[in-house]
């Protein structure tokens, strides 16, 4: 078995697709989804085409190491993403070819199902904020009876926000927890935005309603600055979307810096290194919460690793990633888990109709820039 074509797809916003087919039919699906970067990844799998093309698929481990060890510059988010999606699709070609799913072959199912939260927040206290987040709950407990939560810190945050701004931020969270009770868990996303000054004057502040995690408190470059701010909250910090590798995972893992780590399936290599990030926290006892923005293909993929990996905490997922018009048969959350997959592969089939789909480059997320009130630039 030879891999014979490498096809790439872009029928969604935020959703880049890499078909690859073999000489005997066998078709495997990865998601290289990129924000920001739609052309680099674009190009990037071509490069990586030319290598790939001819080879044995189930060589996955090998096709890994060449592909990142063969030049003389590693790396980088664009590499990384490439890898993740040819990495997705050559584990899926496995898993047909052995009538598996990809979990059975990472070592066999630890659990029986998979949990799962939703993103859901109150963006402002006004009639209308209140009321579309609302029916944005209600429609999310009857879709799908979620346990947990995420919510965004609202607004284009700078390093230095005055009293009222961190009072309304405040203010929604208390709402939140009010609304749901105190069964179901909730989580707020910072996006690296913050100083660590800040983001310990603002976790302190929603102590009392018992957050399960705050995500990227401050931005990811700094983990002694990360490992500050966890030393300053009194409950879970997260990390991890924008780390790239094992290695970039390293010391906040040696540093104790995060309660649990966040890899993204499409962006650190694939199912081959989120298995081994997941292996090596759990020597420091951190658990995982893989990162998952995108599209059904990169969910798909990180449920094979949730399914077989013990440190496995929560699966993030956002509404396109469940599927729906583009999976044959779409992902269905129930009492707030996802059940085991159990069809061979990533466990999914692609309405192939979809695909005919073209997003332009220019609807791609990243367009946008940030500034502060002076014109300096601000983080996106």
């Amino acid at each position: 078995m030879k891999i014979a074509s490498i096809e790439q797809f872009y029928p969604a916003k935020r959703m880049r697709l890499v078909k690859i087919t073999t000489d005997n039919g066998l078709v495997g699906w990865g998601e290289t989804t990129l924000e920001g970067k739609p052309r680099s990844t674009w190009a990037a799998v071509e490069e990586l085409a030319e290598y790939l093309i001819g080879k044995d698929p189930l060589r996955i481990e090998h096709h890994w190491q060449h592909i990142y060890r063969s030049a003389f510059f590693r790396g980088g988010n664009v590499l990384m993403t490439a890898l993740a999606g040819i990495d997705q699709a050559l584990w899926d070609i496995a898993g047909k070819y052995y009538g598996v799913p990809v979990y059975a072959l990472l070592g066999g199912a630890v659990r029986d199902r998979i949990r799962v939260y939703a993103h859901w927040g109150i963006r402002d206290l006004s009639e209308e904020g209140l009321q579309a987040a609302r029916e944005r709950l209600d429609m999310l407990r009857d879709k799908g009876g979620y346990t947990a939560f995420k919510g965004g810190i609202p607004g284009k945050w700078r390093a230095h926000e005055p009293p009222e701004r961190i009072d309304q931020f405040v203010e929604c969270a208390h709402t939140m927890r009010e609304w749901v009770g105190p069964d179901v868990e909730l989580c707020f996303d910072f996006h690296g935005k913050l100083t660590p000054a800040l983001a310990i004057e603002v976790c302190n502040e929603i102590k009392g309603m018992r957050p399960m995690f705050v995500e990227e408190p401050v931005p990811q470059e700094n983990v002694d600055a990360l490992k500050l701010v966890s030393d300053h909250v009194p409950f879970p910090i997260a990390t991890g979307e924008r780390l790239l590798s094992r290695w970039e995972f390293r010391q906040v893992l040696e540093k104790g810096a995060a309660a649990y780590i966040q890899p993204d399936c499409s962006h650190c290599g694939g199912i081959s290194e989120l298995k081994r990030i997941a292996n090596m926290a759990e020597v420091y006892y951190v658990h995982t919460m893989p990162h998952c923005a995108i599209g059904p293909v990169a969910l798909s993929a990180c449920l094979q690793v949730d399914a077989a990996v013990p440190n496995f905490f929560i699966q993030e997922q956002v509404d396109q990633g469940l599927g729906e018009g583009m999976l044959v048969e779409p992902w269905r959350v129930r009492d707030g888990y996802i059940d085991l997959p159990t069809r061979p592969g990533l466990g999914i089939e692609i309405d192939e109709a979809f695909l005919k789909n073209t997003v332009t480059y220019t609807e791609e997320l990243g367009g946008e820039h940030y500034y502060e009130s002076d014109g300096a630039v601000a983080d996106w």
